[in-house]
């Protein structure tokens, strides 16, 4: 036993010593490291004595911090970014809902402005923007290697002014030009409407209205639909949705979940992690639920379609969605701005990351552009039946309400295939919806 007790206390005293041999090595690296961000401070004051004194022509020092700032933080990630003052109080008008503009989330690609979305019944939507357009010219000036804040700023103007993009799209030989009149944006963050027996949730966007929008619209679609009884499931349509505030989008999830993990989020440290889980209560009481997605689905609605999907309470249908997944954190600046800071990584309940990746549908729907009328899938034009024969005889086993039932059911399944001719995802969704509400009433 004594000689355990002098091992024991012979590997504590080398232990020492080690950490003793070790700790000189890191004090002088971590000395060298400060002296070397002090040395490229000194630099950058350098730098900025001599291009103030001279400089061709006198410079606006404020101005030219702001830029160096800019440029420090735009070269961590497409996200973080400098708000100056007027940018900084633009963007809070922005979450509340209303604002002045095009109506459009951009982010930057290839030294170009790329669309994530347009935003629904907006100039940029009704002119036909469409999410994954690049563009390559704002009133004639290039936009190649412009600053994604000073695109924007470019974009921005006076409400019923006309401004003229140019437009890169994928499967376009050539770049067109769309002109658009600048309005007042003035988003509903949820709106509803029947499809059938389904309620069709449309999210726009998170802004701090998205939860209460949605709660209501929902109330008020299965009052109109008769009682949640008579309502067969809901389809969350996320498509286009570019995002928002992160608190909303753990709302929306939680409307729908019991229990359980909705998001995590997880900065450098340990200490700046975070986790989130479901309160009781689901609006819908359990009905099935479909999630539609597409390539302008990110952020905060890429966190609703993860967190359903990884608890198995929706299906999700669409196309893989844009892959932001990432936190930012925005920090005001004392009386000079803010600046948008990427804090964090989140990661869905199962612990999967999203960011350059996004969200894969349980089933891949492209999305069709309209036929034209006459050749509707699912309507067969001219197809005669047996009650259109002269002299056939009647069904005697129905009564006039069962009757009337399988005439209402036609008429709804005749709606939903002439509405895969405008909108095949969600026509799939609504079928989808269908054959799950059939499943689960069969059990």
């Amino acid at each position: 036993m004594k000689k355990l007790v002098a091992a024991a206390v012979g590997g504590t005293m080398v232990g020492l010593v080690m950490t003793a041999q070790l700790t000189g090595p890191l004090i002088a690296q971590e000395a060298a490291r400060t002296k070397s961000t002090y040395e490229q401070l000194d630099l950058f004051g350098n730098i900025f004595e001599r291009i103030r004194a001279t400089y061709v022509e006198e410079v606006d020092e404020q101005k030219l911090i702001r830029a160096a700032i800019k440029g420090m933080l735009t070269s961590l990630d497409p996200h973080s970014s400098y708000l100056p003052p007027e940018d900084f109080d633009a963007m809070q008008v922005q979450t509340r809902g209303q604002f002045g503009g095009l109506g459009i989330e951009v982010t930057q690609e290839n030294g170009f402005v790329k669309v994530v979305s347009p935003i629904d019944d907006t100039p940029a939507d009704q002119a036909g923007v469409e999410a994954g357009d690049f563009i390559t010219k704002v009133n004639g000036e290039s936009t190649l290697g412009m600053g994604l804040d000073d695109a924007v700023k470019l974009m921005r103007g006076p409400i019923g002014s006309e401004i003229i993009i140019t437009i890169v799209r994928e499967g376009t030989d050539e770049p067109f030009d769309i002109t658009i009149i600048r309005d007042t944006i003035k988003v509903k963050a949820t709106r509803a409407r029947l499809e059938g027996n389904s309620v069709v949730l449309r999210i726009t966007s998170f802004s701090d209205q998205t939860y209460v929008n949605l709660e209501t619209e929902l109330n008020k679609k299965v009052e109109e639909a008769g009682g949640m009884d008579k309502v067969n499931g809901f389809v969350i349509d996320l498509r286009n949705n570019p995002g928002g505030l992160l608190n909303q989008a753990i709302l929306v999830s939680d409307a729908f979940l019991e229990k359980g993990e909705i998001v995590s989020t997880r900065g450098r440290d340990s200490g700046d992690s975070d986790r989130i889980n479901a309160t009781p209560g689901d609006l819908s009481q359990g009905k099935p639920l479909v999630v539609l997605i597409n390539g302008g689905s990110a952020s905060a609605s890429e966190i609703v379609a993860g967190a359903l999907q990884d608890h198995h309470r929706a299906v999700v249908v669409g196309t893989r969605s844009f892959g932001k997944g990432s936190v930012q954190t925005i920090m005001p600046l004392q009386g000079d701005g803010a600046m948008r800071l990427t804090t964090a990584r989140y990661y869905t309940p199962s612990g999967r990351s999203i960011q350059n990746l996004g969200v894969a549908p349980d089933i891949l729907v492209e999305f069709r552009r309209p036929k034209e009328e006459a050749k509707e899938e699912g309507v067969v034009k001219n197809q005669r039946f047996e009650a259109d024969l002269r002299g056939s005889i009647s069904n005697d086993s129905l009564t006039d309400d069962e009757k009337k039932q399988l005439k209402d059911e036609r008429e709804a399944q005749e709606k939903t295939a002439k509405l895969r001719n405008r909108d095949s995802q969600l026509a799939y969704a609504l079928d989808m919806l269908t054959g799950l509400a059939v499943l689960k009433n069969a059990n």
